[in-house]
């Protein structure tokens, strides 16, 4: 086989949440077009997403992702009293018996994600180890995950500092850094209220049930709370932390950005899904595969494709 001349090209799959979805339609938007990144990093739900791109398993998880239901979300959430609304461990276990967790050094692609040195706030990047207990530890929204424990730090989100990882997709090699930002349309519309989802005519009554719970959820529990004072609705607790976390991530990405800046950015408009619409796949795939569209002529520019 022929090796691939021209420069090497690094796709970095940002921050956001439910949101993140999207990533799996840039990259197979980015294939389609002819254009295959050499090396992928992440941050957050970036690192998630391009975990399973390094280790060949995007088909496989892109076929979980459309397939899953406000059942199987809800099935993830292990409460916890300390740390984080969320303890994580659900969804660890469950990325283990899924999938294969391969050594980073050992995957398909060049991979890397970001987290944050909780005591510190220094950026942290994960290149060697456990791929799931690295997504674990990228994926660690304050507030929601408990903080993951690695070699005795505690790691959160790597949003916080990080959430466009341009520079570690540099640090790994890339002479072409194509970013992905989830978050470029959210400020002005980070406290809308979600959609509520009617229940599919073919949902038992305990199903039908759980778009409410979710939404309680993503309320901060507050429908559960007695002696609610009246007037004006404030913000749920949740909401407030989702915004106060976009508007953080969306300042940095622009000044991180600014200093160095990308060679090709793709940002699908995803404004319209909320912070836990994780069973809303379908359409963040397909609002990235028309982000992708838009970037086409700057990617030709570049000799991409």
């Amino acid at each position: 086989m022929t090796s691939r001349r021209g420069p090497t090209v690094g796709l970095a799959l940002g921050s956001g949440s439910a949101r993140g979805w999207a990533h799996i339609g840039v990259i197979r938007a980015l294939e389609e077009a002819g254009v295959r990144p050499d090396l992928v990093c992440g941050t957050s739900i970036g690192a998630l997403v391009g975990a399973a791109y390094a280790a060949g398993e995007l088909e496989r998880f892109e076929q979980w992702v459309v397939a899953l239901g406000i059942t199987d979300v809800v099935t993830f959430m292990d409460l916890s009293l300390s740390g984080g609304l969320l303890k994580g461990e659900r969804l660890v276990d469950f990325f283990r018996r899924t999938f294969a967790d391969r050594p980073i050094e050992s995957l398909s692609l060049p991979f890397g994600a970001v987290a944050t040195a909780l005591a510190s706030g220094a950026e942290v990047w994960l290149r060697e180890g456990s791929t799931v207990e690295a997504v674990r530890a990228s994926i660690a929204l304050p507030a929601l995950f408990t903080p993951a424990n690695r070699n005795g730090d505690l790691l959160v989100d790597g949003g916080l500092v990080n959430p466009v990882p341009i520079s570690l997709a540099r640090a790994m090699g890339a002479e072409i850094v194509i970013a992905v930002d989830l978050n470029s349309d959210l400020l002005g519309r980070h406290l809308r209220k979600p959609s509520v989802q009617r229940p599919e005519p073919s949902q038992s009554a305990s199903e039908a049930q759980l778009p409410d719970l979710l939404r309680k959820l993503q309320d901060g529990l507050g429908q559960l709370m007695p002696g609610r004072p009246s007037g004006p609705a404030l913000p749920s607790l949740l909401e407030v932390v989702a915004s106060a976390l976009n508007i953080m991530q969306v300042r940095i990405t622009r000044s991180r950005m600014a200093g160095d800046p990308p060679d090709a950015v793709v940002a699908p408009r995803l404004a319209h899904l909320s912070l836990m619409d994780f069973h809303r796949g379908g359409e963040a795939i397909e609002a990235g595969r028309r982000a992708v569209a838009s970037a086409l002529p700057t990617l030709r520019d570049l000799g991409l494709g």
